[in-house]
């Protein structure tokens, strides 16, 4: 793991000072994307893949896996590698898959707003994105098929044209997300009109639940909700001692990190807030991350102070992040691909002329 966040923070950095090249593009195949983080790919994404797949079945079904530092959008390690997680893609049906953001040090609106980026820069046609019914929500999903942005607020949905609000209470995470995107998608100035292909969720899959098993060493429990692919990989991967990964940190950097570091580098670092720096300096030295925690401000999301253990882990300061979303995406990065056939469409076909294979 720490080898991991010393390769990817000099890949943030790199990042952050490339600036991205658009040129036109020579190839009329329809670009299918989708982002999920695959940690690990269950029957819920496979079914999503499949429903557009067959919408647009002469689409390139790109999936966008995230990403750098391996940190979700929960804070959390993912449990396997980016790479493991996109062999799993490709192994249940994806044409190409290309790195996504680092969502673990980022907040929900930055990170949403790298995910509609990339989506422009790859010129998109399609979004599939899975849904949870619920009541009031029909009408929002019309909204944004109409390329309409709609916008989170606190305790309630608002339709950024008309400020109308079109639902009040919270919303399911998955159905967050879709709203949270449009209002980044329309932020962007990307016409997302009809692209967005909405999927009802199947019922009885959970990625926290096959996380559970597989730490648990309860395979049987995990299996039920998994392709035979992802459990062949996942099997592999925990045979090589690279999973699972879902609760591993780099324990000793963060401590010394918040011991060491003076409260002007502690304020630095992406989503360390003043009140954090300043309990992190009067408190120190810790022992224990359980210590470190306690002193992390309370944020708006459930997830805020995983995403600043995360922070503390990576050691990436905010102007650096800035640059980061400023640029990006500053290169196309494919972690795999289905034949090289496949990769020369997506090349010839997306108008984003910074392309790398990393695998």
């Amino acid at each position: 793991m720490k080898s991991i966040l010393k390769r990817d923070r000099r890949l943030i950095h790199q990042d952050s000072n490339e600036m991205p090249v658009f040129g036109g593009h020579e190839k009329d195949a329809k670009i299918i994307a989708d982002f999920t983080e695959y940690s690990p790919l269950h029957l819920g994404h496979r079914h999503c893949m499949i429903r557009a797949k067959e919408k647009v079945p002469d689409g390139i079904f790109v999936a966008v896996v995230p990403g750098p530092l391996e940190r979700s959008g929960r804070g959390l390690p993912y449990i396997m590698t980016r790479h493991a997680r996109a062999e799993s893609a490709i192994a249940v049906g994806a044409d190409i898959v290309v790195e996504g953001p680092p969502m673990g040090i980022m907040g929900s609106g930055q990170y949403s707003l790298c995910l509609a980026k990339i989506f422009k820069a790859m010129d998109t046609d399609s979004i599939p994105r899975g849904y949870k019914p619920m009541e009031d929500f029909d009408r929002i999903l019309n909204r944004i098929s109409e390329g309409k942005g709609v916008a989170p607020k606190p305790y309630k949905i608002v339709d950024m044209e008309t400020n109308k609000v079109l639902r009040k209470g919270k919303l399911y995470e998955d159905n967050y997300v879709i709203v949270s995107l449009s209002k980044s998608l329309k932020k962007v100035g990307f016409d997302f009109k009809d692209k967005f292909i909405f999927v009802k969720r199947i019922e009885g899959v959970s990625g926290t639940k096959i996380r559970e098993y597989v730490l648990e060493g309860d395979f049987e429990s995990a299996k039920t909700m998994l392709p035979d692919e992802t459990v062949e990989i996942l099997k592999r991967e925990i045979s090589k001692g690279k999973a699972p990964l879902h609760n591993v940190r780099d324990e000793e950097g963060m401590i010394h990190t918040v011991n060491e570091y003076s409260i002007k580098d502690l304020k630095s670092l992406a989503l360390i807030d003043d009140n954090t720096a300043r309990e992190l300096t009067e408190k120190r030295p810790f022992n224990n991350i359980q210590d470190i925690e306690k002193c992390i401000s309370r944020g708006f999301s459930k997830h805020y102070k995983q995403r600043v253990l995360s922070s503390l882990e990576a050691r990436i300061n905010k102007d650096t992040i800035s640059k980061y979303i400023e640029n990006y995406p500053s290169v196309i990065r494919v972690l795999n691909f289905k034949n090289k056939d496949v990769l020369n469409k997506f090349k010839d076909r997306i108008p984003h002329r910074r392309l790398e294979i990393w695998q």
